[in-house]
């Protein structure tokens, strides 16, 4: 794994809301705005991109957390920047911040943790849980 962040360092991803990624169970459509829940996979998205840079060959991160704050609302067709901050790195934990905004209004903000593993590791935890290779 590589370290090169230092706390306060930014990647961001723009999307647009599109009607899949709206709030909506088994019951149907709770409301026509961006969900929490999808909001939770593009907050791990923009952190992930620390991941991709900092991990080596044989190696893959893994997520630990995540917490959300959902502010306002974001609708269909607009579009919304992930901003993810660098916090810290302890071991090989990663540390993340994220602010999401439409315009100059913030949709959400919240953090992420991830780790770094050997593929291989990630592989044997997973076997180990499903009960395979023992």
């Amino acid at each position: 794994m590589l370290s090169i962040f230092k706390p306060g360092d930014v990647k961001t991803f723009e999307r647009e809301v599109l009607e899949t990624d709206v709030a909506q169970f088994d019951s149907g459509m709770v409301h026509p705005v961006y969900s929490t829940f999808a909001l939770g996979r593009d907050a791990e998205w923009v952190c992930r991109l620390f991941v991709i840079d900092m991990k080596e060959e044989g190696e893959e991160g893994i997520g630990t957390f995540l917490n959300i704050k959902h502010h306002s609302p974001a609708f269909i067709g607009e579009k919304v920047l992930f901003t993810g901050i660098f916090q810290e790195l302890k071991g090989n934990n990663i540390f993340c911040d994220f602010k999401v905004n439409a315009g100059n209004r913030l949709i959400a903000e919240g953090n992420t943790g991830q780790k770094i593993l050997l593929k291989e590791k990630i592989h044997s935890i997973f076997n180990s849980i499903r009960g395979e290779g023992q």
